[in-house]
């Protein structure tokens, strides 16, 4: 039977999904929505936010621009983190209190682009839709909308920093994987309707390949999730009981240990140039140009999309594992390496190793990512937001497969105590 703390961290994550829901379902004062959800799944920068919004956008709700001004935030701290700006390189290895203090501007800087990004939405939307906002858009109306999208979203990350404390899983993807499995019954009725019921010529078959394609991202980004390389590690006499004990006597590398956080940033990072410059652009040639270059709508802006998972999965995969820390450890535990010295050498050893396999983590990754972004280019007649919903389908099956994990783990801990409780 389920411990009473686990049943208790999965309620209140679904408690937190049902506000955030209810939230996306709270239209901002003023605004009429009629004929916007259509005219979003036609626009692929905002069949983007709409995606990671959970389809907030599509109802101007209070969560409109979801956790996107906090992911793109992230993004540049982290970068500027890695020996770019001393001060924060120091804070980034000064341990917990660093972190801390490093989170602190994460979200310093999520409130500026959150109400930057927010007035570049009313603004665009009030210029492409008339009668979006009753009686018209003015200064205050504007700034009005902007703080409230600003909240929204703020109030967002601290819903996802209540999930990770009090609920299950990492509460910033959480959110994300709540809002897009939120929208999905409503994306396959779409995806029915345009594609077998409409007049489209081989509709039925060009479905039955659609959702192949759903099953096979299934497939693959539970392999890549779940595939690890495993480095054998012998003990020193000194610690050879403990080598008997132990079930695993390997050092266990994930192929893809950045999950499908890259995903998650680059479609964040190429969606925010396009979403800025919107904002100034009001139909000028130049914006007609970056929207080609990075609407993912043709073959060099899919190629774009596929660089920065690479770089992506790679910086992230770094960030995670410590090769130097790793080799650390093993000496203080009495491990090592067959056949490679310890010190130095196991860190040099580690490091390629790592390397190796990221490539291949990070190839499969992008593979897996750009294939819903074909089909459109394949079939002219696929909507956009079809390709957006396999983006989608690989936060949902990562997001899956890591709050599985981190429930196996809190069964395992919770095991563990009890077994060892003697009070």
């Amino acid at each position: 039977m389920m411990n009473k703390d686990i049943r208790n961290r999965i309620l209140f994550t679904l408690f937190a999904f049902l506000v955030y829901r209810l939230g996306c379902a709270i239209t901002v004062p003023g605004v009429n929505t009629e004929g916007l959800v259509a005219s979003i799944e036609d626009n692929s920068l905002f069949a983007m936010m709409s995606l990671l919004g959970g389809g907030g956008l599509e109802q101007f709700s209070v969560f409109a621009i979801g956790v996107t001004p906090y992911i793109t935030a992230s993004i540049i701290i982290q970068m500027l983190s890695m020996d770019v700006i001393p001060a924060l390189a120091e804070l980034s290895k000064s341990g917990a209190n660093g972190r801390k203090k490093l989170d602190q501007y994460t979200r310093y800087l999520a409130v500026v682009f959150g109400f930057v990004q927010s007035i570049s939405i009313s603004y665009s939307f009030s210029n492409m839709y008339d009668g979006l906002f009753i009686g018209g858009l003015n200064t205050a109306k504007l700034l009005f909308v902007s703080m409230i999208f600003t909240a929204g979203s703020m109030f967002l990350v601290w819903i996802g920093d209540q999930i990770s404390a009090k609920g299950i899983g990492n509460g910033v993807s959480m959110v994300i994987m709540a809002g897009i499995v939120g929208r999905m019954p409503q994306q396959f009725t779409d995806a029915w309707n345009t594609l077998v019921n409409g007049e489209l010529a081989h509709g039925g078959w060009i479905f039955a390949a659609y959702i192949l394609v759903y099953l096979l991202i299934i497939i693959l980004v539970t392999l890549i999730n779940t595939a690890e390389l495993r480095i054998p590690i012998q003990y020193t006499s000194s610690s050879m009981s403990l080598a008997k004990n132990s079930k695993m006597n390997y050092l266990p590398l994930k192929i893809n240990s950045a999950s499908v956080i890259p995903v998650i940033f680059a479609s964040s990072l190429m969606m925010a140039p396009l979403q800025v410059c919107s904002f100034f652009a009001k139909g000028a040639s130049w914006y007609v140009t970056m929207q080609n270059w990075l609407g993912l709508k043709t073959w060099y802006s899919i190629a774009i999309y596929v660089l920065m998972i690479l770089m992506f999965t790679f910086f992230y995969s770094k960030m995670q594992i410590n090769p130097e820390q790793i080799a650390d450890n093993l000496g203080k535990s009495g491990a090592y390496i067959p056949s490679v010295r310890p010190g130095k050498q196991t860190e040099t050893y580690v490091d390629k190793a790592l390397s190796r396999i990221t490539v291949l983590g990070a190839t499969a990754l992008a593979v897996i990512a750009v294939l819903p972004h074909l089909m459109p280019l394949l079939w002219a007649d696929m909507p956009t937001s079809m390709a957006l919903g396999g983006t989608g389908m690989i936060i949902v099956v990562g997001v899956a497969i890591e709050t599985v994990r981190q429930v196996q783990g809190l069964v395992t801990q919770k095991a563990y105590k009890k077994y060892y409780d003697f009070d």
